[in-house]
């Protein structure tokens, strides 16, 4: 391969890259496997016969598509001893409206891990990337139909678990910061006023950092949880802390009392608290300490 064609293909990949990502993230649901699997791609890319590829980006994203295919199979062997509840590695976003045509929700993340890795391949080559039941077939190595038809149940699914987009980012910011206020000094007054009546509070610590094995439904209990981390932190507001978006959504990062990065990410519906993902992970989290400093 000559240097010019080397280079081109250099820049090839690094235009295609954040759809790559894009797509890895989804099938994954990790930032550091992503970036793993766009490391592995890019050698096979500069291996690959160029004068066969029309399609750089169509190309790429099928070698991408099969290693996230291959990853998956180990992974789900891991989700199904990850001690207490799992939880999407979080993903730092500009703001919420940057992700209405490139959804990478924490809900749509979690609708993913309920389907098996086609459904999840053939879904997100269809209806995220818009790619034809053709070149799906090609990826996946199934027939056009056998693609269709993986598409159209993993839509169900998804369409099922996938709740209405939240509100909008100014109040998503006065709230998230008022419920993070509240939660750390104990004010259950004001936590009541924020949180909605079937709130739902996930956190993923992964057996390596304290959190709720189970999730915890209802306001009274999301309360009272809540009262007890506030009281074991002493009813203060940590040191560091700040407001951003994770996952297109209104979230704090903080640096807890214990030393634990934590990411906090909200779902408002009718300007209330319906679902708090708190993620203390540190395998999951560390990718954002540079974000917090």
């Amino acid at each position: 391969m000559t240097a010019h064609e080397t280079k081109e293909g250099t820049v090839a990949f690094l235009t295609a890259r954040p759809r790559l990502f894009a797509a890895a993230y989804r099938m994954l649901g990790t930032v550091s496997d992503a970036e793993d699997i766009l490391q592995d791609t890019f050698l096979r890319w500069q291996t690959a016969p160029r004068k066969d590829v029309q399609d750089p980006t169509g190309y790429l994203l099928r070698i991408t598509t099969r290693l996230c295919l291959d990853q998956l199979k180990s992974a789900r062997v891991r989700r199904e001893t990850y001690p207490g509840e799992w939880l999407p590695e979080p993903l730092l976003t500009e703001d919420a409206t940057e992700q209405l045509d490139h959804d990478v929700s924490v809900a749509l993340l979690l609708a993913l891990e309920t389907l098996s890795p086609l459904e999840r391949a053939a879904f997100l080559l269809h209806d995220i990337f818009d790619g034809s039941y053709d070149d799906i077939s090609t990826a996946l190595n199934r027939s056009r139909e056998a693609c269709r038809q993986l598409a159209a149940r993993a839509r169900r699914k998804v369409q099922e678990l996938r709740p209405e987009r939240p509100s909008d980012p100014e109040q998503g910011r006065e709230i998230t910061e008022a419920f993070f206020r509240a939660s750390r000094t104990g004010d259950t007054e004001a936590l009541t006023q924020l949180l909605a009546q079937d709130v739902q509070l996930i956190s993923d610590g992964g057996g390596k950092a304290m959190a709720a094995l189970n999730p915890i439904y209802g306001r009274d209990k999301v309360l009272r949880f809540m009262a007890g981390i506030a009281r074991k932190f002493a009813n203060t507001l940590p040191k560091r802390w700040r407001y951003c978006h994770l996952n297109g959504l209104p979230a704090v990062l903080n640096q807890a009392e214990d030393g634990i990065l934590q990411a906090t990410s909200l779902e408002i519906t009718n300007g209330r608290i319906s679902k708090i993902y708190v993620t203390r992970n540190p395998n999951k989290t560390r990718h954002l300490a540079g974000a917090l400093d």
